[in-house]
């Protein structure tokens, strides 16, 4: 009887010990342990980028941009090497609930196998810019074959959204001082650099990414993300929504360099509400 007591109370107990074993813990996800990332920042409803009557029209007189001299807190918030099939089409939804208008420099042959999330890009008011068509080092191709590359790409955008991008972005940043003059000069489309880099397609976490743009960004910034990569657009809510609480108003890279030439942007929203921008 004493035998039979003790192994019950050895095996109730091995029931307990093995019931709290940090080995029956359910498995934390890599993108679970990437949205920790995002702790740092107040999370929280959807913050709301104001609606904005802004000039997309401009005279640009350079052949390159990497940053605009604004009036006010205003960032353009720039994607490159989509569209992409799933994750473009999650960031417009996340763009679409903040009312955050960006630019999308895309690839060509992407484009021609996803005009649809492109027609839907521009109808949902955002912009787009060229890539390329097949994302090579620019500054090592010929003319013809750099002029190939721009105008192939300008077709696909047309085909697909019956729009012609303004500003042309190339891959790598690779494009040299003539080979910018020469873009200028033949399409009229500056060469539109950037000036907040997170290295995103080094995929550090989305916590890493937010901190990196939120910490980096100022007036007049050009930021640099790539849809490509699931991370990034994981990224851009707490990213976004910290921007807007610190101040800053997203604009396309053409209403921003519009406003680069004009004394004072005209927007739908009290002055009074615009924070400045580094607060």
């Amino acid at each position: 009887m004493k035998a039979l007591s003790l192994f019950l109370l050895v095996a109730v107990a091995g029931s307990f010990i093995s019931g709290c074993s940090p080995a029956k813990s359910p498995p934390v996800s890599a993108r679970a342990r990437s949205a920790r990332g995002t702790a740092p920042f107040e999370q929280g409803p959807a913050m709301r980028n104001p609606d904005a009557h802004m000039s997309r029209d401009f005279s640009s007189q350079r052949v390159s941009y990497s940053r605009v001299s604004a009036p006010g807190p205003y960032v353009a918030l720039t994607f490159d090497d989509g569209p992409h099939s799933s994750n473009t089409p999650r960031l417009l939804n996340i763009l679409r609930a903040r009312n955050v208008k960006a630019t999308f420099y895309v690839i060509g042959k992407n484009v021609d196998l996803y005009p649809d999330i492109v027609r839907r890009t521009v109808a949902e008011g955002h912009e787009l810019g060229n890539h390329s068509y097949t994302h090579p080092v620019l500054s090592k191709l010929s003319q013809a074959a750099l002029f190939s590359e721009i105008r192939k790409t300008d077709d696909a955008i047309l085909r697909a959204a019956g729009v012609r991008p303004r500003t042309l972005r190339p891959p790598y940043g690779a494009l040299t001082q003539s080979q910018r003059e020469l873009v200028m000069s033949t399409f009229g489309y500056p060469t539109i650099m950037w000036s907040v880099d997170p290295m995103d397609w080094k995929k550090p976490g989305a916590g890493v990414v937010t901190s990196r743009i939120v910490q980096g960004t100022h007036a007049g910034a050009i930021i640099l993300v790539h849809d490509l990569h699931a991370s990034s657009v994981d990224a851009m809510p707490a990213t976004i929504d910290s921007l807007l609480r610190r101040g800053y108003r997203f604009v396309t890279v053409s209403q921003l360099l519009a406003m680069n030439q004009s004394a004072q942007a005209q927007v739908i929203a009290n002055p009074e509400t615009l924070v400045q921008a580094g607060r």
